[in-house]
């Protein structure tokens, strides 16, 4: 068995038991009913040309190099599996990592918008994670504005010619970040406090998550960091085969 082949089995395995393990809870998306329904098809639309330009781009590194789809799945995966581990914060709701930094290194943030919504799906009528009606909500913080400032952090870093592997790190640790900022604005623009309207509201929310969340963000960063390792060492020419390896 190749050294590509033994990763990516390994992979399967850790990822088969950790799914075995996941809390049935409620989780830090945004619960299903609970922003009104104008909000939820507002959402819905602003995410429809990020998923088209995902699937696209999905698309084209399929016909590039068909073989890529063992690694595209493996990113899916791993966001499912990271998103869906989840830590209670002070307030009684939860937080949890994305994963969706990663992906978005290897493939883009246009493939991972496609992987995210497809996971928030699985996630809402599965394990009661996130919803339905707040699918495009959550779609947008997690699988597109996540994405999209993990990719412009991380270029920043290549221009500024940072550690290959501190760019992983800031980059996805700080896209964690950033889903959950744009996810806190979502609440507030629903919710806005009686005193102080949106910008109290927004601060109230990044408040309650950032005890929590802000550690996950770290966590999210090693975590990437050592896959991004494992691979360039098992599986460089699966990593060449997406582009990865060169662009860095």
């Amino acid at each position: 068995m190749k050294n590509s082949e033994k990763l990516v089995l390994s992979l399967s395995i850790a990822l088969a038991l950790m799914l075995g393990f996941l809390p049935f809870t409620y989780a830090m998306h945004i619960m299903e009913g609970y922003l009104p329904i104008s909000y939820c098809l507002g959402w819905g639309a602003i995410s429809i040309p990020f998923v088209v330009w995902g699937f696209i781009s999905i698309r084209k590194t399929l016909e590039k190099d068909s073989r890529s789809i063992t690694l595209l799945a493996l990113a899916g995966a791993f966001v499912f599996v990271i998103s869906s581990l989840k830590i209670p914060s002070v307030t009684g709701s939860c937080s949890h990592m994305t994963g969706t930094g990663l992906g978005a290194l290897l493939f883009g943030a246009g493939a991972v918008s496609v992987l995210g919504l497809i996971v928030l799906v699985f996630q809402a009528i599965l394990l009661a994670h996130g919803g339905l009606t707040t699918l495009g909500a959550n779609t947008f913080s997690m699988a597109i504005a996540g994405p999209i400032f993990t990719v412009i952090i991380y270029g920043i870093c290549k221009k500024l010619k940072v550690n290959k592997l501190v760019s992983v790190f800031i980059a996805t640790a700080l896209g964690d970040l950033f889903t959950y900022c744009v996810t806190s604005l979502q609440l507030a623009l629903a919710y806005p406090s009686q005193v102080g309207g949106v910008a109290a509201s927004l601060m109230k929310f990044l408040g309650v998550f950032a005890t929590t969340q802000v550690p996950l963000a770290i966590i999210e960063g090693i975590i990437s960091v050592l896959i991004i390792m494992a691979l360039e060492t098992y599986a460089s020419k699966e990593l060449k085969a997406v582009g990865y390896i060169k662009e860095a």
